[in-house]
This record gives structure tokens, sequence and C-alpha cells, in this order.
């Protein structure tokens, strides 16, 4: 029997990942995301839930482009108001896991898991 090793979000039990750093990464951008959904929420309180969750999320996915903006370099920007608009989807923030365990789906083909990066010592 094959199997193949795929990463779950631990802040999106939806999406399965092939590699763990992916899944890692979706799971930051995720908290990014609530996090500036509280901010948000907090400086304009009439923006209702889906909005700031909304909002946060595309702040989250677009965040090099809004450094860059935030270190003054305002027409950054303009690469956000020139792309076509994306749909974006509401994701619910679910408590978080340990780490994105890996998932065992049967007839598929053997893979090797990711290896981890290397800390500096």
């Amino acid at each position: 029997m094959a199997v193949e090793v795929v990463y779950r979000s631990s802040r999106d039990l939806e999406r399965l990942f092939m590699d763990k750093a992916e899944a890692d990464r979706h799971d930051k951008m995720l908290e990014l995301a609530e996090l500036l959904a509280e901010v948000l929420q907090k400086a304009v309180p009439s923006l209702t839930e889906q909005q700031v969750e909304e909002a946060g999320i595309y702040m989250a996915k677009n965040r090099d482009v809004f450094a860059k903006a935030f270190k003054s370099q305002p027409d950054a920007l303009s690469e956000l108001l020139n792309a076509p608009a994306e749909a974006i989807e509401p994701v619910k923030a679910t408590e978080p896991v340990e780490v994105a365990a890996p998932v065992e789906v049967a007839g598929a083909e053997p893979t090797k898991p990711a290896k981890a990066a290397k800390t500096p010592k």
C-alpha cells in the first residue's frame, strides 16, 4: 500500500498541503490576519465581523506590499490597485494546534516528508 504524507493547516482544517513549510506559512498568515482583524475592529467598530475578517486576510496575504508602503514607499500600494480583484473566501480561525501533522492517504504514491529548516546556532 502506498502512503502519501500531507499536512493539514492547524487554523484552517479544510486545507491540506503537500509541504509542512507551506502549511506553516498558511497558519502564520491566518494568525496575522486574525490579529489585523482585531485591530481593525477596535479602530472601526462599525465594520462587521465578516468585513474585518476579509480585510485582515487581504492585508495578511499582501503583507509584503503593505510593509513597503509603511516603509516610506506608499506608491507600492499601486501594485494592489492595478491588480485584478480576487474573491476572498472567509476563513474561520480555529484553536491552534502545536504543528501541522502528517495525514496518510491510502492508495497514494509514497513521498518523503519535507525536511525542517535548520536553526542557526
